[in-house]
């Protein structure tokens, strides 16, 4: 912390290099940083900034090396006085123009603590501390570091009260386009990629409202809100993500998807973009995919481990269809790719057709369905047949055409593996008859079907342990597998801490419903049963509910009741006492 009107450059001269301290804490690589110093070379910047903006780093962890590297502290959002007035009464005081103040991207006011709180851009400008000290010659002042977003937002607020917004409101599209290219605008976008990694979002939300705009990060499923800025910047930032992804910048009365390959914080990442117009202007979501995510094996999954054993008998049958139900976002993908690598001894010829390919799995043919030209899933499966693969994965069973080349090629010997949209797994055989395919195709070709859900993980640094009601702690006891039943209970409840950043929850887990074709079953199918009819002939035969198993896991200390409740969409209110 300084507390001096100049800085003492002893304080840094002998600080390791940035670089090699970002190398130590395992923010980023050598060859980051040297691809960093050629740019900086070239065109100049700080060399914090420039790592930025080539997606090498985040914002936050930059600064608490840079934090350590000057001995500066970092102002916390919480910190920042909302009111422009407070500002306005600084500089007033210090009688400098308020120009100076927009031009050298500093602001400052004074706390309770009579101490002068001072941001700037470039908080070691030799000019910027020489004024200060002549204008605030009895003050003491002390000096942070800032994230850029908030400096901006101060920023913003004297700007309108003077000069107008630095980021524009303009719908020119070459001013658009120029403020897209801009380093401010690219630097918030990369930044903004870079903490949602950090973060491990799974999307970036940017929502537009009258007179604001939100950013949201999809964490563990749940939709956390990180930033809420100014909508005048709004523009700008959209203009950029639509430049960087393909989109057309004037076009913004009809939805448009679109993609991108970049680095964000170390990581190679695939972005899938969507803008929806709205009243207030486009919603735009990112749906970020890591290239070099490595597939989960089955038994990091979240397997009881009676359903471990099943789900291995099922992948190891030679034919027959195994199906994988649940919403957009429930794991699906990453369930059939475990079981695709589970399966993938080299002896076998394994293709599969997605839309789109989320990662690459060696050793097994991937194509890409384009729908756009005609080629969809029942085209791309009718070419893989002939390409005598034994394993067929098909991303979706989307229509009648699809469902019935995967019923063919499961009655023909091959084993195919697929997902479909329904909400437990019973419902996948009246899904499949809706579509149009005959019963005794259903009853015959599908040998299995499973349904899941992810629930989030309790954080093991702050969960804290509860005793449920009795009546739970019955209804669990009667439900646990015999591999598990000596295990004693675990029940836990989400706290919050900054591990987790207050969420309680670090990272999800599936829960399963697994369902085998039985002599009993075949019969519902072809009397065209009704699914309630179906699931209490699965639970009488031992099958567990979706919310059944995640209370398994409640039980075991993984995840908590509430999650299991949320996630399964229970109405009924089951309370705790600690």
């Amino acid at each position: 912390m300084l507390t001096e009107h100049f800085i003492n450059e002893s304080i840094i001269k002998y600080q390791p290099r940035l670089g090699e301290m970002l190398i130590e804490a395992g923010f980023v690589n050598e060859q980051d940083v040297q691809r960093a110093l050629e740019f900086q070379a070239r065109l100049g910047g700080l060399l914090g900034a420039v790592l930025i903006r080539l997606g090498a780093v985040s914002e936050d962890n930059l600064l608490s090396v840079l934090s350590q590297q000057l001995q500066l502290p970092v102002m916390e959002r919480k910190n920042i006085p909302p009111d422009v007035n407070i500002l306005l009464d600084m500089i007033k005081e210090s009688g400098i123009e308020e120009d100076w103040w927009l031009d050298q991207e500093v602001v400052a006011w004074e706390g309770s603590d009579a101490i002068v709180h001072c941001l700037a851009r470039h908080p070691l400008s030799d000019t910027i501390h020489e004024i200060f000290y002549k204008n605030f010659p009895e003050k003491t002042i002390t000096w942070y570091l800032a994230r850029n977003q908030d400096l901006d937002y101060l920023l913003d607020l004297l700007a309108k009260a003077n000069t107008g917004d630095q980021f524009g409101d303009s719908d020119d599209v070459n001013t658009l386009r120029e403020l897209a290219e801009g380093a401010p605008v690219v630097e918030f976008v990369n930044n903004m990629l870079s903490q949602a990694i950090d973060q491990r979002a799974s999307d970036v939300h940017i929502e537009p409202e009258e007179h604001t705009f939100f950013v949201r990060y999809r964490i563990d499923g749940v939709l956390y809100e990180r930033l809420n800025l100014p909508k005048e910047r709004f523009n700008a930032i959209a203009s950029r993500i639509k430049l960087i992804s393909g989109l057309d910048i004037a076009e913004r009365r009809l939805p448009q998807d679109g993609r991108l390959n970049t680095r964000v914080s170390g990581q190679d990442l695939d972005i899938r973009v969507s803008c929806l117009p709205g009243v207030h202007g486009e919603s735009i979501v990112m749906r970020l995919l890591p290239k070099e995510r490595q597939t989960n094996r089955l038994e990091k999954l979240g397997f009881a481990p009676d359903h471990y054993h099943l789900f291995n008998q099922w992948i190891s049958e030679p034919h027959g269809i195994i199906l994988v139900t649940g919403p957009t976002g429930s794991g699906k993908s990453t369930t059939l790719y475990a079981a695709l690598d589970a399966v993938n001894n080299r002896t076998q010829k394994i293709i599969t057709v997605e839309d789109p390919v989320e990662y690459q799995l060696k050793g097994i043919t991937q194509v890409q369905a384009h729908s756009e030209i005609g080629y969809t899933f029942a085209n791309a499966l009718r070419s893989i047949l002939r390409q005598d693969p034994d394993i067929v994965m098909i991303g979706e069973i989307r229509d009648r055409e699809t469902s019935e080349i995967a019923i063919q090629a499961a009655l023909t010997g091959h084993m195919v593996l697929s997902t479909l949209h329904t909400n437990n797994a019973v419902s996948a055989f009246t899904r499949l008859i809706d579509m149009g395919v005959e019963p005794f195709l259903v009853s015959t070709s599908v040998r299995a079907v499973q349904a899941q859900r992810l629930v989030r993980r309790l954080c093991p640094n702050c969960a804290q342990p509860i005793t449920p009601m009795a009546e739970i702690q019955i209804q669990v006891k009667s439900l646990m597998p015999k591999e598990l039943a000596t295990q004693p209970p675990q029940w836990k409840k989400a706290e919050g801490c900054s591990q987790c950043q207050g969420t309680g929850y670090q990272g999800r887990i599936g829960i399963y419903e697994m369902v085998y074709i039985t002599h009993e079953l075949q019969t519902l199918i072809l009397k065209r049963a009704q699914a309630t009819e179906m699931q209490q002939l699965a639970s009488s035969q031992g099958f567990r509910t979706l919310r059944e198993d995640g209370l398994i896991k409640a039980y075991q200390g993984i995840t908590c009741i509430e999650e299991v409740l949320r996630v399964t969409e229970e109405l009924k209110s089951l309370s705790t006492t600690d």
